[in-house]
This record gives C-alpha cells, structure tokens and sequence, in this order.
C-alpha cells in the first residue's frame, strides 16, 4: 500500500485529489494539508511514501517548501501545476530540487478527460512511489564549461547526428549531459516528453546550462554543429535527409506509444536517414518508447548508450533497451558526455 499525503492550499482541490487517489486500491491518502506547518508536522507524523504538492499558492511559497523538505526527508513529489508558462517555470523548478514528476491540476471536465487523468495521476504516484530521488535541493547553476576532451574531436560535425530522448527524470537529465558538451559537439536531436506549455520554458533552461545553443525545433531547419533542436510538445520530431544535410521535420500526427512526441519516431528516422553516422542516447524514463527503435540505430552500425538504473529516476526506456541487447554501452548520467566525447573523437 502507497500512503499519499495531499498539500494544496485549495480545499476543493485536496478533496478531488483524495477521491482520485483512494479509488486505486493500492493507494491510501493518509492525510491533507493546506501550509507548511501542517504539512511537515504530517509528514513526521504520518510517514508517508510520496507527497503531492500544488506549487502555485497564495500563502506558501510551493518551492521553499519543497527545498527544505527535500534537505530533511528526502521523498517522492509529484507536482501539481497549471498547464501555463508561469506554471512551467514553477514546475521545472521544482523538479530541478528534485520533484519526480508533474500533473496538471484537477479539473472538473466531461468524464472521459477525468478518467484519463484520473490514469495518469494514479500512474505517476506509483511510479513516484518506486522512483531514485535525489534529494539534493539543487542550486541553479550557470552555463558549465565543457569536459576537456571536447578538444579532442577531429570529424566531419556535419556528417553526424546526435539522437537524446527522455521521459520522467529528463529534464535533469538532459541538462546534466548537455551542460558538458561543447559549442564544436555535432548536432543533437532531443525529445523528452513535456507538455506543449512547457516546451518554450524548458529549452530556455537547457540553453542557459549549455554551451552548445539549445532551440526549439522548426519544421524544415538544418541540424547544425553546436546546436541542439527539442521537439516542441505537441509534435513528433524526424531527421530527414537533403543532399548532404541533414533536416527537422515536424509531424502533426497520432501519438506512438501513447506519447507525442515520441523517441521511437525521432529515433526511427535517424536510422532511415543518419544511420552509421548516428550516435543515439536514451536516458532515464517510464514505459519503453524509443526502446525498439533503438535497436534499429545499432543495426546501422551506429553507436549507443543507455543511462543505468542507478542513476535513473526511473528505469523504463533505458531499462527496456538494456533488457532488450539495444545498448551498447550502461552508464551512469554523470559519465554519458564524456562517452559521446570518446565516440565523436573517432574512437568509438
């Protein structure tokens, strides 16, 4: 049994998250709290395994809370925020102090909307429930320099495509591997499963930890060195190739693997197109998209590497490829940009 304790100012919103919560029957809300106080006397008091925790509120500061918390218990958060960029930025935020994941807050709609999220929220604290927390409480940091042998590649950038994709935990992880890649690194190609709200506010986080420059893909662009293109929210993201270069190609059609975008569709088209010359990374993430499509990178011949399950908040999309002989090489986050580095010097 998961026990959930629920802290929102609103008491209409403690109420409906309780209902959604005590309908699974592996879950047991242990209790509600409306301010700081109460919340951290019921968590001594109570014990419970995860917390879900509306950062918008009047009267207590969502993240202050969540960083000191984080400093002295150290637990599973799931964020409840509002689909908006003001929202976003609170939300990335707190899961920079080391938040597992995000839903949006509950809304009273036509039923089937609740009962899909009544779905994912359930999911993600159970997911939350079995999830690596870091419990850090993370400063922001500025733009890091990159590992040394970022020095050291002699190729054609040009002719090579790096392809990320990442679900729960990623927006940590992207920015941990992107931080120690330099401006000379070869293109990359991200996608990480985000809402469309908050994939303007994301890139900017990315971009102001790299010194590669971070943008949001465009239908039609050219992956250059240097750069990183994120797939917007709300679109798939393809390679395709022209000539000798290489392009964005948005895709406005159904989710794969209940995602849009989807690794697996960013990684399919990297086989097509860049095959031997890609370099394909998957990182920490639930369920198994980018997975099989993975597999179909190293059978080009390209190189590929997984984050392990220490590191991992979650141990699905890496776990998946490991599991499935899709990875050549299991690293923990810490030492993946050093291993793209070793690739791209024309070592790997």
């Amino acid at each position: 049994m998961i026990k959930v304790l629920i802290i929102a100012e609103s008491a209409l919103t403690r109420q409906l998250v309780t209902k959604i919560l005590s309908g699974d029957p592996y879950i047991h809300v242990v209790g509600t709290a409306p301010n700081a106080s109460i919340a951290h006397a019921k968590i001594k008091k109570l014990n419970p395994d995860v917390l879900t925790l509306d950062v918008e509120m009047q009267e207590m500061d969502g993240l202050i809370f969540l960083r000191d918390m984080m400093r002295v218990h150290s637990m599973p958060v799931v964020i409840m925020s509002t689909l908006t960029e003001a929202g976003a930025e609170l939300t990335l935020q707190a899961l920079e102090l080391g938040a597992v994941d995000y839903v949006t807050r509950p809304r009273i709609n036509d039923q089937d909307e609740m009962r899909a999220y009544t779905r994912e929220f359930i999911s993600k604290v159970k997911i939350g429930a079995r999830a690596r927390i870091n419990g850090a409480g993370i400063a922001l940091v500025e733009k890091q320099q990159a590992s040394p042998a970022a020095a050291k590649t002699h190729f054609k950038k040009s002719e090579m495509v790096i392809a990320m994709g990442a679900s729960t935990g990623g927006t940590e992880a992207l920015k941990e591997v992107l931080c120690r890649l330099s401006a000379t690194t070869p293109g990359i190609v991200i996608t990480q499963h985000i809402p469309v709200a908050f994939s303007k506010p994301f890139c900017e986080r990315l971009n102001a930890h790299s010194a590669m420059t971070i943008l949001m893909a465009n239908d039609g662009q050219q992956v250059l060195p240097g750069h990183a293109y994120l797939a917007p929210g709300n679109r798939h993201l393809q390679v395709i190739r022209e000539g000798t270069r290489f392009i964005c190609k948005l895709l406005d059609s159904d989710p794969v693997n209940r995602h849009k975008p989807s690794v697996e569709v960013m990684f399919d088209s990297v086989a097509r197109n860049v095959g031997p010359s890609a370099l394909a990374v998957l990182l920490t993430g639930m369920g198994n998209d980018g997975s099989n499509a993975m597999g179909a990178i190293q059978r080009t011949g390209a190189a590929t590497i997984a984050q392990d399950e220490a590191t991992s908040v979650v141990w699905g999309m890496p776990g998946e490829a490991v599991k499935r002989g899709y990875a050549d090489d299991v690293l923990p986050l810490n030492s993946i940009a050093d291993r793209i580095l070793y690739y791209i010097s024309g070592h790997g």
